[in-house]
């Protein structure tokens, strides 16, 4: 990746940053939740894309190429069965997860 795209990325990230940790409305939610007897943990994940553009195309197709979506949840499906060691069991108890044994 080239060294200005590279500084590019960098600077809309500390912008996204700094426009999140200067905002009043998202500092007072924290706020009330910390004062409900919480820590707050906030992590977004923002996809950007972009497409080098040809030299004859218009400006206001660069627009359109930054793209910030959210992701939907991932489904898991079982496959099969696995083999748990009596300490993969004693581990997931001790999270506090129920594993159904074979009889």
């Amino acid at each position: 990746m080239e060294d200005s795209l590279k500084r590019l990325m960098q600077e809309l990230g500390n912008a996204i940053n700094d426009s999140l940790s200067e905002s009043d409305r998202i500092a007072e939610a924290i706020g009330e939740i910390k004062r409900a007897g919480y820590d707050v943990f906030l992590v977004l994940e923002a996809t950007i894309g972009f497409n080098r553009r040809d030299e004859d195309s218009d400006e206001d197709e660069a627009d359109e190429n930054i793209e910030i979506t959210e992701e939907e949840p991932k489904k898991f499906e079982t496959t099969g069965k696995i083999k748990l060691t009596s300490q993969d069991q004693r581990f997931l108890r001790a999270l506090k997860i129920a594993v159904d044994e074979d009889k």
